[in-house]
């Protein structure tokens, strides 16, 4: 027995140094064939195209692999120690290679028969990511640990972890940990909870498995794991693993990566903007992009323009349910949970409006699953929208498996309709052109078509503010009576045209003011009338348009012609600044991944330009339109925000089909739009008073006291009849001794001094709809350039 035994044991020796032998020439031979480490001492990983506000946040970013770049002295400890717990506990007592996970995953091998417990550290998983395959076989592993020897004795453990923890792939194309903080939780990383940063830390054994976003339980599953490891580390006291144990995993609505959602459309207009300047390189040498937006301003835009066109979705009445999706009879079990995931994968979430599988329903209660696993449930005033198609027995109705849309209001369901009408909110400043705020569209995944910059559509009654500036100039002033009695024009082969105010009011005689203010249809083309369309189009090129794009026609000012809402945007800016054309530039300045200055917006002093139009006339239709803000259509502007320096002019077309409200203080011009994409009425009732005006007065209410309120300084060339404008209070005339020059004209840019009118009174009068009978034939309305003005956005950048 003795014998075999020794026997056996020299056999195995044997082995053993046979084994040692081949291993020992394996290395020898492949150990000085492995890859240099010149990449990972000088690691430079892809970095994205990143795009933020002016106030620095993040508002999107395009490349193969998003990613933010976090040196290793910044990485919070917390998150180093949850990626420890999580994936290499003894990181710095190995050299690379931890023998005794080894040794523990052979064993499991050995009895498996096959290669499945990778035991590789953190070291090896660097490796592996630059260098091999992630095929598990026991060559590449042999070649991952030689790799992993290789790097620990040229790098630091911290370089190490640094290039860990910014290569690492964790799902959501989301690389490395700063990048999937803003994915998972749209937080920058120092500002995620312990509970957050095991989510994190769980991520790497298998991102697409553990992603909260899709898997919210099998993420609370690997996060017990890691914080279980971190308490028993030593990481976290007991109390700090119980609260985050009780935490709810809450991700981000999207796993977009962009701290807002609302960002979309800034984000692709400087994309192409970069790309036409850069080219490829743009995806990959992280470019930075300061643009000239107020995140503020422009989370307010998004919150104010998806809320109205929510609202007037539902006042027109619920269309029932998108589709049907066929699930397994029991609403459980694995089977059920694959065929809820799998029909997701083909259904979108918009940042709040969230989509929904009904797993049962009646005339009383309603359940339904959303993307991450979470069950609701819809009852009471939720049930009254949608009672008429619960169980009714077509493709529209409301049962087991069909696909709604629900909002979260004060933790309260509720079932809404995904819009299918568009709108547009522009704000930029008059001052130097910088844009403040753009949303161009309900949502930029929905529909990615700009409908600020894209859009050419019909601007209504909004234009009558650029025909009255024209009539000042032919002799008319503000207390100038015009009549609005009936008046028919000859309109050539189709007989006679009879302009119509809204509801065929008849006004008689009017001020020039009033007209504005009440947006009346007769009085303005009977001025149009007198100065010729001809002169109307000659005037309002000063204001940024382009002549081509207007025809002399009577219906000019009532906005039969077509223009974008950032065109409009321009042109309200000559009257908000005291006559200055501006040029509309969204980049402020662009940077390498260092921070070097690579080209910046060289911005004007307008002041020192020849103003566009004699700032006298802008400073009186600038009055005029305060009138139809306090007295008018727009008053409701007025009522709510109570501010004495806004002005404004409502629109609305022919058929209803486009209504706008065009507003703005001396400090900010704020343009709203709702419409089709393929030109329709939006209703019988449907005026810019009453659909485009709250949002801007919604976009408004948040920022408001951030704009200081201002009027502009009175210039030269004008005389004041004391109370004597419609409504009350002084008006303003040409005064006919001063002789106006582009040369002789000169601004106060002192303080602005308040005009503190408190002439309160109001009307509710809806904004004129316009016969556009004489128009040209309506053209596509998604006609134009890729991006309408594009070239006037970026002529200013410069290297």
């Amino acid at each position: 027995m003795k014998k075999f035994a020794l026997k056996v044991f020299g056999f195995l020796f044997g082995i053993g140094l046979l084994s040692a032998g081949f291993i020992t020439i394996a290395v020898m031979t492949i150990y000085p064939k492995l890859p240099s480490m010149d990449e990972l001492r000088n690691y430079k990983p892809k970095l994205p195209l990143q795009i933020y506000s002016q106030d620095n946040i993040l508002l999107g970013q395009f490349g193969d692999e998003k990613r933010i770049f976090m040196p290793f002295n910044q990485t919070p400890k917390m998150l180093v120690n949850a990626i420890l717990a999580a994936e290499d506990s003894r990181f710095y007592q190995h050299g690379g290679i931890d023998i005794r996970g080894i040794v523990r995953a052979a064993l499991g091998d050995v009895v498996s028969g096959k290669l499945q417990s990778g035991a590789s550290t953190i070291t090896m998983q660097v490796a592996r990511n630059f260098f091999l395959t992630r095929q598990k076989t026991f060559s590449r592993k042999f070649y991952e640990i030689m790799l992993a020897y290789k790097m620990e004795q040229l790098l630091t453990k911290e370089q190490i972890l640094e290039i860990y923890i910014n290569q690492i792939y964790l799902g959501q194309r989301a690389y490395g940990f700063a990048e999937a903080a803003l994915t998972y939780f749209a937080k920058p990383v120092n500002k995620l909870s312990i509970a957050q940063y095991a989510v994190l830390a769980g991520l790497p054994k298998a991102p697409s498995a553990y992603n909260p976003i899709v898997n919210k339980n099998r993420s609370k599953e690997r996060q017990l794991y890691v914080l279980e490891r971190m308490r028993d580390a030593n990481f976290i006291t007991q109390q700090e693993y119980d609260n985050a144990v009780n935490e709810p995993i809450q991700p981000a609505s999207s796993g977009g990566g962009e701290l807002s959602n609302s960002g979309g459309y800034i984000a692709e207009m400087v994309r192409q903007m970069m790309f036409e300047k850069y080219g490829e390189a743009i995806y990959s040498q992280g470019y930075k992009v300061y643009t000239t937006i107020d995140s503020k301003m422009q989370q307010s835009a998004y919150t104010a323009l998806r809320n109205g066109l929510l609202q007037y979705t539902m006042s027109r009445g619920y269309n029932g349910a998108e589709k049907q999706i066929t699930l397994p009879s029991q609403s459980n079990g694995e089977e059920f949970g694959e065929a809820v995931e799998q029909a997701f994968n083909d259904i979108s979430d918009y940042g709040t409006l969230k989509a929904a599988i009904v797993t049962n329903c009646s005339n009383t209660k309603v359940n339904a699953i959303l993307r991450d696993g979470t069950t609701i449930t819809l009852n009471d005033d939720s049930l009254k929208l949608i009672k008429k198609f619960i169980n009714r027995g077509d493709s529209a109705q409301i049962t087991r498996g069909a696909l709604i849309r629900v909002v979260n209001n004060n933790n309260s369901w509720a079932i809404v309709q995904l819009p299918e009408v568009e709108g547009a909110i522009i704000a930029l400043n008059p001052t130097n052109g910088g844009i403040k705020a753009m949303m161009g569209g309900f949502d930029f995944f929905k529909n990615n078509y700009n409908h600020v910059t894209q859009a050419m559509r019909q601007p209504g009654s909004g234009f009558k503010s650029f025909v009255y500036s024209a009539a000042l100039e032919k002799n008319f002033s503000p207390n100038s009576i015009v009549s609005g009695d009936p008046i028919c024009f000859n309109d050539g082969a189709n007989g006679q045209w009879c302009p119509k105010n809204d509801e065929d009011d008849v006004t008689g005689a009017v001020t020039v003011r009033e007209a504005l203010a009440r947006s009346l249809n007769i009085p303005t083309v009977r001025i149009i009338s007198s100065i010729t369309p001809q002169f109307v189009i000659q005037h309002i090129s000063q204001f940024g348009f382009d002549k081509s794009q207007f025809q002399p026609y009577l219906t000019i000012g009532l906005g039969a012609n077509e223009v974008t809402p950032l065109q409009l945007a321009q042109a309200y800016a000559v009257f908000a600044n005291g006559g200055y054309v501006v040029n509309p530039y969204i980049i402020n300045t662009i940077t390498d991944d260092s921070g070097k200055i690579l080209a910046k917006t060289a911005v004007p002093e307008i002041t020192q330009e020849s103003p566009a139009i004699a700032p006298r006339n802008a400073f009186i239709v600038n009055s005029m339109l305060q009138s139809a803000i306090r007295n008018g259509t727009g008053a409701r502007a007025y009522r709510e925000l109570k501010r004495n320096d806004m002005a404004g002019k409502t629109g609305t077309t022919s058929d209803n089909k486009d209504v706008w409200f065009n507003g703005y203080t001396p400090n900010l011009v704020a343009i709203t739009w709702v419409g089709f994409d393929q030109p329709k009425t939006l209703g019988a009732h449907a005026y810019g008073a009453n659909i485009a005006l709250p949002i801007w007065v919604n976009f408004m209410k948040p920022i408001i006291n951030q704009i200081p309120q201002l009027q502009l300084p009175m210039p030269p060339g004008i005389k004041v009849i004391s109370g004597g404008a419609w409504k009350g209070g002084d008006e303003y005339v040409y005064d006919e001794s001063y002789s106006y020059s582009p040369a002789n004209n000169t601004t106060n840019n002192g303080t602005a001094i308040l005009n503190n009118d408190e002439n309160n009174s109001t009307i509710d009068g809806e904004d004129s709809s316009d016969n556009n009978s004489l128009t040209a034939p309506n053209k596509d309305s998604k006609s134009g350039n890729k991006f309408h003005n594009i070239e006037s956005l970026i002529s200013n950048l410069i290297d």
